[in-house]
């Protein structure tokens, strides 16, 4: 990895010094020709990993993380970009691989992907009004209509949601162990108890 030449090329990057292999902040103005530069010229020919991440104490609260890995050299590099105004451009063009991870990104943290070719919702209906990975978004989750319309069109039928009893985090038996986190059994099945 030619550190100085990314840094030469591209003076808005910063070198954050990762521990575990090089790591930059990069300008979202930046960020396309950062990886065209990385992979046709370093060599960074896969994209491993791209996710949405959020910091609520820095002023630009939401950003993308990249592993970029060369297959060739064995090595990765992390990219930091901040979403600003909630923004970040699409990658997915350069690597097509990111098409996946940048709707995931949208769907749970709202971070909109510019250029994107299908910013469609993956996990969440279409109309779910919530991005669930934001850390304002209660543990329990919230309450919202079941089945959402485009689900009910498909099916012709509705369907009875499966209760949650405390989410991921807490099992039938109480905690999975001690340094999971809880959360107070908030389901439908407290306004609905069982026959």
């Amino acid at each position: 990895m030619d550190a100085a030449t990314l840094l030469s090329r591209f003076p808005a990057t910063q070198d954050l010094a990762g521990k575990d292999m090089p790591t930059f902040r990069v300008a979202g103005a930046d960020l396309l020709a950062a990886v065209r530069f990385l992979r046709d010229e370093q060599g960074f020919d896969l994209l491993a990993d791209l996710c949405g991440a959020e910091w609520p104490d820095r002023p630009t609260r939401f950003g993308v993380v990249l592993h970029l890995l060369s297959t060739a050299g064995k090595e990765y590099v992390r990219l930091h970009v901040d979403a600003v105004d909630d923004r970040v451009p699409s990658v997915a063009a350069l690597h097509p691989g990111a098409n996946w991870h940048e709707r995931e990104a949208f769907d749970m943290f709202g971070i909109v992907f510019e250029g994107h070719p299908d910013p469609r919702r993956i996990l969440m209906w279409d109309g779910y009004p919530f991005h669930p990975l934001r850390k304002d978004f209660p543990l329990a989750g919230i309450e919202v209509p079941l089945p959402a319309a485009d689900v009910a069109a498909v099916t012709g039928q509705t369907v009875e949601p499966a209760p949650m009893m405390g989410g991921p985090f807490v099992s039938p038996g109480g905690k999975l162990s001690e340094g999971e986190p809880s959360a107070l059994d908030q389901s439908w099945t407290e306004q609905h108890p069982k026959a």
